[in-house]
């Protein structure tokens, strides 16, 4: 009887284990909630990486209730595009550069003044401070959700086929591709550079053909676009800070219960800082493997190019554009500009 009891219960027991494997199974095979989380990168950048990382740890902390499904490389649209598509609840997140944000949250544009932030812990200063708070109190007032902690792009750098950037004077005449943002075409122009807007799909025919003779973007887009095939000289100007703003749709946030948002947050914030680290040992790489393909580096001291900014009238321009509160806060954070 005993040996006949002990053996109904193991049964038993495995019976109820095999249930309730076969509940988690269904639980997680039919997730209350499935969004969709955009970007404009490759999958293989950090940020995809990062970010497939936090969508795995949510679906196991929530117990199969949220899935994140990843759109990367721009599958779902333009930025543009997809903007629109988070604002009308297609999309239910999205990361989006402030730059390009500008054109609906036009503060979210402040961080990538140029020359503000010297070194990257400036720039992280602000942005998880009260530059950081300012530009997030403005995007929520647009009716979006934006999560804490900004992701990284990177510091832009000059690259030419004609001559290094070292002096203001460099960029006298200087056939420039820039990307259609006002904030850019201002700075070249103030520079004495001859910037032309250029859709990035374009830009290696475009610099292969001489429409224009230099460019400027973060290492990982130009070791990626083998724009070192059209360019030769790298000149490490660290001109403008970028980074990715992880937005959300407010209705399809205000949808999920509490303890899901609190999850949600934590994973995406804990991501986001890691792809910070992750994206400046990757440039530091990057200027290894580039120089093995025959690009030139030098570095530039940028002192002497914001001053050239500073009596061309740019920091003046773009302080009334921005605002006398904006700016104050930037001011606060990486010392005087205008």
């Amino acid at each position: 009887m005993q040996t006949s009891r002990r053996s109904f219960v193991l049964s038993a027991a495995g019976l109820a284990g095999a249930a309730a494997l076969g509940v988690q199974k269904r639980a997680l095979a039919a997730p209350k909630f499935t969004y969709k989380y955009a970007n404009n990168l490759q999958p293989t950048h950090p940020m995809n990486k990062r970010a497939q990382a936090a969508a795995k740890a949510i679906f196991e902390e929530t117990h199969g209730e949220f899935k994140l499904n990843i759109f990367p490389n721009s599958q779902l649209g333009s930025d543009t595009e997809t903007l629109n598509q988070l604002r009308s609840g297609a999309v239910q997140f999205f990361t989006l550069s402030g730059l390009i944000l500008q054109t609906y949250v036009p503060a979210a544009g402040i961080s990538g003044i140029g020359f503000a932030f010297p070194n990257y812990p400036a720039v992280w200063k602000a942005l998880d401070g009260t530059l950081g708070a300012y530009i997030r109190s403005e995007i929520e007032a647009k009716d979006l959700v934006v999560m804490d902690k900004i992701w990284d792009n990177g510091f832009r750098e000059v690259t030419t086929s004609t001559h290094p950037i070292v002096h203001p004077d460099d960029f006298h005449d200087l056939k420039i591709r820039v990307p259609v943002s006002p904030l850019w075409t201002s700075m070249f122009k103030d520079l004495g550079s001859a910037p032309t807007s250029i859709n990035f799909n374009e830009v290696y025919s475009a610099l292969q053909t001489k429409i224009v003779d230099a460019q400027e973007n973060p290492l990982a887009i130009i070791e990626t676009a083998k724009l070192y095939e059209v360019q030769k000289y790298c000149s490490m100007t660290n001109h403008m800070w970028d980074g990715f703003w992880f937005l959300g749709n407010k209705k399809a946030w205000d949808a999920l219960p509490k303890d899901i948002q609190t999850v949600v947050t934590k994973h995406i914030n804990e991501a986001g800082v890691l792809e910070r680290k992750d994206t400046e040992a990757l440039n530091s790489e990057l200027q290894q493997k580039l120089t093995s393909q025959h690009m030139v580096f030098n570095n530039t001291e940028p002192g002497p190019i914001r001053d050239a900014l500073r009596k061309a009238g740019f920091y003046a321009e773009w302080k009334e554009k921005f605002g006398e509160k904006g700016w104050s806060v930037l001011e606060s954070n990486v010392g005087q500009l205008t």
